[in-house]
């Protein structure tokens, strides 16, 4: 990443390096760990094409510097790109030799060299080969040390206004963990190896390599623009599309340079993609377009898509047209809720929801669709409570960016009726099993209590109170008298005697919901309690 002003690409490597640092914490599941296998190969794929890239740059330079007479000026900076390219295969073997030994100390690849998902989430070789032996030190040493050693190069050959930030970096110098109390302590190794599953080191040091390669990109470069004016000349030309990752989730933007292999910041082409005009700066293209769900997946939850386009440039006074094709996957996105009450929703309650995309990262806009109930936002990405109809089921749409990610579906259930309880002044309950005095039934209460695990979910729409019924005092089984639930007991106790029974028949609770309103359902409930 140079200087102050960063690229489009430039922006979404840093970010790809925190999302990978950001994960290397969860407990990941098979699934996730083959996702990482996935991302890994992606940027494997497009650190060749960068390699293929920067080699071509290096003999433009070498060509251009020729074709004007070997300027005194330009032929040191033939050296200077070969030097970087040198640095750079240095510490790209080196990083790839890591990658080697973790795979192999791990056992990560089976006899015909796939890989071994228990193998991949093993989170102690990478402990034991990076934080205990010293490798990550080593490493971290190495990787800042090469952004240096190419603004060195640079500063040699009179390039002196381009720097770079340091590729590995302690918690407290990353925006994401620099105001997490629990991780903005922690060094490059503690953050980066220590108790992180192998597939998800192996991607995060294919990441080094790609910002390795940017960084020499860059620095080829600044090197091509500082020579003197020179001329393309080029008798083979191949069009070609270097991506971020060409393993994207639907949902997340699709990021690249589109080029002629052999351009030169001279060039002036249009490019093309899809029938749609791309915006050149420098000769490259700038391909960045949101990514839409596919219409399948195969059963690694991928969906293979092919780019197609044109590049227009004037090679020897004629305008050419170069075809560009480039193949990447769509990732499935994964729909995450998480509720207490996440299988069932409750019938006219408000069920408070987090529903998630872990896919789409900080990208992730979302929008609800709510069939067969009502839905009420949050003030946080994801957050949703959902009030479903009366039956059946209710059906969530999820989508980001306006784009639809899936359907997640949740069976309605009925609101658990509550239990009647006659309860003392005090509180406590009184027991039907032994007689209790006249004094303690002028201050009982009869009391809707809301089943547990309703109340300690939906505390909301969990407020019962009984709303119809009846106190009789009974003697002989025969009926002396009665009053309404609610209503005063003073007559009814003066006439009691021991031996009598007071009666309590129930016909109606109400509930209160999270709206105020008060919902009345049909409860039949007697039980007696005796006097003495």
């Amino acid at each position: 990443m140079a200087g102050a002003k960063e690229t489009p690409r430039q922006r979404m490597i840093g970010m790809m390096y925190l999302v990978l640092t950001a994960l290397l914490a969860l407990q990941v599941s098979n699934q996730i760990l083959q996702k990482f296998v996935l991302i890994n190969d992606g940027m494997e794929r497009t650190s060749r094409n960068y390699i293929s890239k920067n080699e071509s740059s290096v003999a433009n330079i070498r060509g251009a510097v020729e074709e004007q007479g070997n300027n005194p000026k330009d032929v040191p900076k033939v050296a200077a790109s070969q030097q970087v390219r040198e640095a750079t295969k240095e510490i790209f073997s080196y990083l790839e030799d890591l990658k080697q030994q973790l795979i192999t100390q791990a056992n990560a690849k089976d006899e015909e060299g796939n890989f071994v998902n228990s193998a991949l989430k093993n989170t102690e070789v990478p402990g034991n080969l990076f934080a205990n032996s010293g490798k990550g030190e080593e490493l971290k040493e190495k990787l800042n040390a090469y952004p240096t050693q190419v603004s060195s190069i640079l500063s040699g050959i009179g390039i002196t206004g381009m720097t770079f930030q340091p590729i590995a970096r302690d918690a407290k110098d990353i925006d994401l963990f620099a105001n997490d109390r629990e991780a903005r302590n922690k060094s490059f190794v503690n953050l980066t190896f220590v108790k992180s599953p192998v597939g998800a080191v192996l991607a995060l040091i294919s990441q080094y390599q790609n910002e390795v390669l940017n960084i020499e990109s860059d620095a080829l470069s600044e090197i091509a623009k500082s020579i003197g004016t020179f001329y393309f000349k080029a008798d083979i030309l191949e069009g070609k599309i270097a991506a971020v990752s060409n393993v994207v989730a639907a949902g997340t933007k699709f990021q690249g340079d589109m080029f002629i292999a052999s351009a030169s910041s001279s060039a002036a082409p249009t490019m093309t993609l899809r029938g749609q005009p791309v915006p050149v700066e420098n000769g490259f293209g700038k391909v960045e377009f949101t990514v839409p769900p596919a219409s399948s997946y195969d059963d690694r939850g991928l969906s293979r898509q092919v780019l197609t386009g044109e590049i227009i440039t004037n090679v020897g006074g004629e305008d050419q047209v170069i075809p560009v094709e480039y193949e990447y996957f769509v990732a499935q996105p994964v729909i995450k809720v998480s509720s207490e009450v996440v299988q069932q929703l409750y019938a006219d309650c408000a069920n408070e929801l987090l529903i998630e995309v872990p896919a789409l990262g900080n990208t992730y806009s979302p929008d609800f669709s709510v069939s067969n109930g009502q839905s009420i936002k949050g003030n946080q990405p994801g957050q949703l409570t959902v009030i479903p109809g009366a039956s059946g089921k209710v059906t969530i749409g999820v989508s980001s960016g306006g784009n639809k990610i899936g359907d997640v579906a949740f069976d309605i259930k009925p609101v658990p009726l509550p239990t009647i309880k006659a309860l003392a002044s005090n509180g406590s309950e009184m027991d039907a099993s032994v007689a209790h005095a006249v004094n303690v039934f002028s201050g009982m209460k009869v009391a809707a209590v809301a089943e547990p695990t309703f109340a300690r979910t939906m505390a909301k729409d969990s407020n019962f109170e009984v709303s119809g019924g009846e106190i009789i005092l009974l003697r002989s089984e025969v009926p002396r008298g009665s009053v309404p639930i609610g209503g005063s007991m003073r007559t009814l106790l003066e006439s009691a005697r021991p031996g009598d029974d007071i009666v309590i028949r129930v016909t109606q609770v109400t509930r209160t919901n999270f709206r105020g309103n008060k919902i009345n359902s049909e409860l039949r409930t007697i039980f007696r309690l005796a006097v003495k």
